[in-house]
């Protein structure tokens, strides 16, 4: 197996700068961000933004990587905290918000939950896909939701209320009133 050579200081500093203005970019325009403009923007040529990232994909991924891990862990610390469906309900609203607040990053989820076009959002997916089991069963167990209901189907409503409260309101101002209209319709 070969070992991976560390990166230089120079490239490492690059490679840093390129994943912030990434996320700058991908705030500010949504993940169809111009890849040249991320790259003068970091004080760097495109040849290096395409040596570090040679898609567009592994660039979105690199930057909301972190992102996506965090949404999962966030899932078993509510958990602690709720009783199961209430759980669930503050999760899903969490996951929608984030989804409407970093630009990007919906597409990025819809992605990796639907098919995890790459190891890392293979990895990803199975991070919330498994965080979404976890919450969707124990609301199961506890009566609150119907049993027929799987966690593929909680994260995909949630993608498309996301994608409705957007277009009520940018800032995901309607999505918990949207959720509770979902999960009410979803209880046991």
């Amino acid at each position: 197996m070969a070992q991976v050579k560390p990166m230089r200081a120079d490239a490492r500093r690059n490679y840093e700068r390129l994943l912030a203005e990434a996320a700058v970019a991908f705030a500010e325009h949504g993940e169809g961000a111009s890849l040249d403009d991320i790259a003068k923007r970091a004080g760097v040529g495109s040849g290096t933004l395409y040596r570090h990232f040679p898609t567009r994909q592994t660039l979105l991924e690199a930057v909301y990587v972190d992102a996506i891990e965090a949404i999962a862990v966030r899932a078993d610390e509510i958990a602690a905290e709720l009783p199961p469906g209430e759980a669930l309900v503050e999760w899903l609203n969490e996951l929608g918000l984030g989804m409407i607040r970093v630009r990007g990053l919906k597409a990025l989820l819809g992605s990796a939950v639907a098919d995890g076009s790459s190891e890392v959002l293979a990895r990803c997916g199975a991070s919330v896909k498994g965080a979404a089991g976890r919450l969707v069963e124990a609301a199961q167990r506890e009566g609150t939701l119907r049993a027929d209901v799987e966690p593929i189907d909680v994260l995909r409503l949630v993608h498309g209320v996301a994608t409705a409260s957007e277009l009520g309101s940018p800032d995901g101002a309607h999505i918990r009133r949207y959720l509770l209209l979902l999960t009410e319709g979803l209880q046991a």
